[in-house]
């Protein structure tokens, strides 16, 4: 690995959850994080805002940008961009991280959270990489990591949610065609998705409460294997649908168990892997 020392990775939620965890990883080999997240005001039932990802960041050894943005604008996202070119003068790895979820079947599904999805999920995916991409192509191994599944036709992932499967699902054909697309000019795109559910808020707050979290992994296991993917050659390394737990095992991590967030815990198999609902 080259490690990330000043290089400059733009992160959309990353105040955090999975975001921040991948910030933190970063940051500790000197790392440049534009946190990207519109949580400006502590939340009142999740933990974190965007200046104290900020202090953590750099606590932990890299430098970092308040980035004060909702994905669905684009003037939010340019002024973003334009912040972190200000600040650091490059971009070399863009996380797509930033996703609403709803767990609900069509007829309970409001347009509003189907909005919602769409904007963030896949015209945030979208426009962030539009607008980051030009920057990309100036770095010596520019990387795109979107937090989304592996596609999958299979009916069962569709039956039960669909707005929410289109709008996960939109994010990974991101990566399908923006790979393909800017396989030429040497950008890694590759997509990742945890194979246990993972102990954050959102996780907490719909999908389980308190006995989902038992079950999952942390979620520096995702963190962990972010790290290693936007490390590799982006040359060598694009379009590809990684696993968290597999990326880690191919890089020679054996022991998986210090992920749990109780020790020895049945661990919850997440959506788009197994099973054909609710996880």
């Amino acid at each position: 690995m080259n490690g990330l020392k000043d290089k400059v990775i733009f992160i959309t939620g990353a105040s955090r959850g999975i975001g921040k965890a991948i910030a933190l990883k970063c940051a500790q080999d000197g790392a440049n994080i534009a946190v990207v997240a519109k949580t400006k005001e502590p939340h009142p039932k999740l933990p974190g805002t965007v200046y104290t990802a900020v202090e953590d960041i750099k606590k932990a050894g890299g430098g970092a940008i308040a980035c004060i943005a909702d994905v669905r604008f684009e003037e939010q996202v340019q002024a973003a961009v334009d912040a972190t070119i200000a600040e650091f003068g490059s971009i070399d790895v863009l996380i797509n991280d930033a996703s609403a979820i709803s767990i609900t079947p069509t007829l309970q599904t409001s347009m509003k959270r189907f909005d919602l999805m769409f904007s963030i999920n896949v015209r945030g995916t979208f426009l962030c990489s539009k607008l980051c991409i030009p920057f990309l192509k100036k770095s010596e191994n520019p990387h795109i990591l979107n937090l989304s599944p592996p596609l999958n036709l299979d009916p069962k992932w569709f039956e039960n949610h669909l707005a929410y499967t289109m709008s996960k699902y939109g994010m990974s054909m991101c990566v399908l065609g923006i790979s393909e697309e800017f396989k030429k000019d040497g950008i890694g795109v590759n997509a990742l998705w945890p194979r246990t559910t993972i102990a954050t808020s959102a996780v907490k707050n719909l999908l389980g409460g308190d006995k989902t979290i038992r079950q999952s992994r942390t979620p520096e296991i995702v963190a962990d294997a972010a790290y290693i993917i936007i490390n590799k050659s982006s040359r060598e390394c694009t379009g590809n649908f990684f696993i968290d737990d597999e990326v880690l095992i191919e890089a020679g991590v054996s022991d998986l168990s210090k992920y749990s967030l109780v020790p020895g815990a049945k661990l919850l198999p997440d959506f788009f892997l197994y099973g054909g609902g609710q996880t």
